[in-house]
């Protein structure tokens, strides 16, 4: 994964999840490693958090797509390794957060998500 082209997006952006069961499986330790190691990662990279939770949900059965997605999220990483967050010392340093909530359009068990997310100053902390 080093020499890999990196990606822009850790997800392609109209990438569709069904619980299909006629593609291949694969092997899950291999894909559960990955998935952990994604995990450990997403404390410092808080931006593939969703991706790699949306991911994981699938461990117990994955499938030969869910791989390479998982892969993407990695060429994703591999595009950004010299990025990190810099807390500045200024008198306004806010903290604002955003929240939002999707109602059913999730394609794989059709639940709601809602989510949030929290800036000190200008980086990105939960």
């Amino acid at each position: 994964m080093i020499e890999c082209k990196p990606m822009p997006t850790p997800m392609h952006p109209s990438m569709g999840f069904t619980k299909d069961e006629s593609e291949t499986s694969i092997d899950y330790t291999i894909y559960k490693g990955m998935i952990g190691l994604l995990l450990y990662l997403i404390v410092s990279k808080l931006d593939i958090m969703f991706s790699v939770c949306l991911y994981a949900r699938f461990q117990s059965n994955p499938k030969e797509f869910h791989l390479k997605s998982v892969k993407r999220i990695f060429r994703y990483l591999a595009g950004f390794t010299n990025y990190s967050l810099f807390y500045e010392k200024h008198k306004n340093f806010r903290l604002v957060g955003f929240c939002d909530a999707d109602y059913a359009r999730d394609r794989v068990e059709r639940k709601r998500k809602s989510g949030g997310c929290h800036f000190l100053g200008n980086c990105f902390i939960s």
